[in-house]
């Protein structure tokens, strides 16, 4: 069977060049006999490949030198009480809530200290990015937290909040690698890898090294603590040993192609080729206000509900899959991440104006 177009959200589509190499690599890498679902995590060879990925993504990113990568486990959303159990002194945090993911950070932050909302696009479903030029961040707040890519909603920040002076940390687990990021900026950068990276199952945590103590919150699990993996250089315990050498792959894939610069300038041409068919069509609608519009995920409607399902059945029918809407918004999305090709937005556009002319 050929290959579909995947709009997923997440776990979503990867280069298929980098998924060629795997695949001849999975019985013997690189000599060793094995693949790397089966070597030791304390092996020489797993060593060569976690410390060379490292590498590749501080290159892709221009992480400075007193910042800390970390490959951990238990998914972005793990996060949620992490952070706080290590960044909380003051018991206060700043909450900027523009979608469903940053909302749950919010929630899952309350627990362990003052949660403080102070921004939020809630009242329209999410479908702008608030002003945050001069938002009343707290005295006393340890952090101001984004998301920083709405991947449900489909917003971006294309201005950072004016945090005055306090920590910014950023979930980016949907636009990472997307563009260039000045990682200075923010006190933690973290991602899940299943949308723009890898697998499902590694989260990349990358901190300034001042932020890693053993001061955290009381009952803070020893898992949990930046410092526990930070001073095991990720390996505490067995990592996601496979997801990682394929994030490794990504990242030599990305180098390759001419790195962030060159990613942001094919991402643009990609979502410039679907926002403006539609704002242009008459029948499909993006949801989203223009100056928030993401580069990554295209959230539109018909207005219509059985319309919507027809065109996601057909849609499906010819080889663009997972075009439906996150189930507490509906409607349609389409994710185009770093591995999708123009040409698969440009035949989603085809068949978008060929559903339109046949149901006007």
């Amino acid at each position: 069977m050929a290959r579909v177009y995947n709009f997923s959200a997440g776990p979503s589509m990867l280069p298929v060049e980098v998924l060629k190499e795997a695949a001849e690599e999975m019985l013997d890498y690189n000599g060793t006999g094995m693949g790397v679902m089966e070597m030791s995590h304390r092996s020489k060879a797993f060593a060569e490949i976690i410390e060379s990925a490292e590498q590749d993504l501080r290159d892709l990113m221009n992480i400075p030198d007193n910042y800390k990568v970390l490959f951990v486990q238990g998914g972005a959303s793990q996060q949620f009480a992490a952070i706080p159990m290590n960044l909380m002194k003051n018991r206060v945090a700043d909450y900027i809530v523009t979608g469903q993911w940053a909302k749950k950070a919010y929630e899952e932050a309350c627990k362990y200290g003052k949660c403080n909302k102070i921004a939020s696009s809630e009242d329209k479903t999410f479908s702008y990015i608030p002003d945050c030029s001069d938002l009343p961040i707290s005295d006393d707040a340890d952090y101001v937290y984004i998301c920083h890519n709405n991947t449900i909603y489909g917003t971006t920040f294309k201005k950072l909040p004016n945090t005055k002076g306090k920590l910014l940390v950023a979930d980016m687990s949907s636009d990472i690698l997307s563009q260039p990021v000045n990682v200075s900026d923010y006190g933690l950068i973290y991602f899940g890898v299943q949308k723009n990276v890898g697998p499902a199952g590694v989260v990349v945590v990358i901190i300034r090294e001042d932020l890693i103590t053993d001061d955290v919150l009381e009952g803070t699990p020893t898992m949990l603590k930046y410092k526990t993996q930070a001073d095991a250089a990720s390996l505490y315990n067995t990592p996601n040993a496979y997801g990682i050498y394929i994030c490794g792959k990504v990242f030599k894939h990305l180098k390759k192609l001419g790195g962030l610069e060159k990613m942001k300038e094919i991402n643009e041409k990609k979502a410039k080729i679907l926002y403006d068919f539609l704002d242009s069509s008459k029948l499909f609608k993006g949801t989203v206000v223009k100056e928030d519009r993401s580069l990554m995920n295209v959230p539109f409607v018909t207005g219509s509900d059985e319309l919507d399902a027809k065109f996601v059945k057909e849609a499906t029918e010819a080889g663009f899959v997972n075009l439906k809407g996150h189930r507490s918004v509906g409607g349609m999305r389409a994710s185009i991440y770093n591995a999708m090709p123009i040409e698969g937005v440009e035949k989603l556009v085809e068949f978008m104006k060929k559903f339109e002319a046949d149901n006007a």
